[in-house]
């Protein structure tokens, strides 16, 4: 917690502080991060977005907490997975839990028939669907049709999403290490462009030429690109280097 508190703050005072979003803790964790605040003392409240990881029945805790301490955090977005079936009921609660001014994302299961109708029932309600791009094993990766689908229905839905987990570099490439395959941040801007204006949205999640993404993107006309935000909102990633490191190399900064 203390190396996570204090890259972050470098960042949001350093040269590139406009690409960095919200701060994400997970709601177990907040008494950790809490107790790092009053440490360091940030100069204005830091922007967070809770990960509820106990549970939907401590999301009203969690958010007193940190409203309760609003020197140091301010609630701009939670986050949480969904139950399998993704039911009226348990979305009623989320909208009941979280207070009016502040995101709500959701994550439906991937995997079988009902996913992308998971999704759709999360728009529906005025959340954010999340798209899980990556994790541990082989079956954290959502193939390119999946990705793809996913896509095809946020941005008919006229919603905003959140994508997390993988997206460690720009552009998809496979990882030496362990062989899987990541999906890029890169290919999902590009393909989110080419969902909202009938383009070929799979070729743009499984290319692997960076000049072409990089050149695609940057030639975005300023309503493109400010349709594309308002779909790809928001990404999380574990590491607040790599992906300016690579938008600079791509001359996309």
């Amino acid at each position: 917690m203390p190396d996570a508190v204090r890259g972050h703050l470098d960042a949001r005072a350093g040269e590139w502080a406009g690409a960095v979003g919200l701060f994400l803790c997970p709601a177990s964790r907040l008494a950790e991060l809490i107790t790092e605040l009053i440490k360091v003392k940030p100069v204005k409240p830091i922007a967070l977005s809770l990960v509820i990881d106990t549970g939907l029945g401590g999301v009203p805790k969690a958010v007193s907490i940190v409203e309760s301490r609003s020197e140091l955090l301010a609630l701009r977005m939670v986050e949480m997975p969904a139950p399998s079936d993704v039911d009226e009921v348990w979305l009623e609660r989320v909208s009941e839990f979280v207070p009016e001014d502040v995101i709500r994302v959701v994550e439906p299961r991937r995997g079988g028939e009902g996913w992308l109708d998971g999704v759709r029932r999360v728009i529906e309600h005025g959340s954010w669907p999340k798209l899980r791009c990556g994790g541990l094993s082989r079956e954290n990766f959502p193939s390119v049709d999946e990705v793809a689908d996913f896509l095809a229905v946020v941005s008919g839905g006229g919603v905003a999403f959140k994508a997390t987990a993988g997206l460690h570099h720009a552009v998809r490439r496979t990882d030496p290490a362990t062989g899987f395959t990541h999906h890029g941040f890169l290919n999902l801007l590009v393909a989110t462009a080419r969902a909202l204006s009938g383009g070929d949205v799979r070729g743009a999640l499984a290319s692997t030429d960076a000049a072409a993404l990089g050149e695609e993107a940057a030639s975005l006309s300023d309503q493109a690109a400010h349709a594309v935000r308002g779909v790809f909102a928001s990404y999380g990633s574990c590491s607040l280097d790599e992906p300016i490191t690579d938008l600079g190399e791509l001359g996309l900064l």
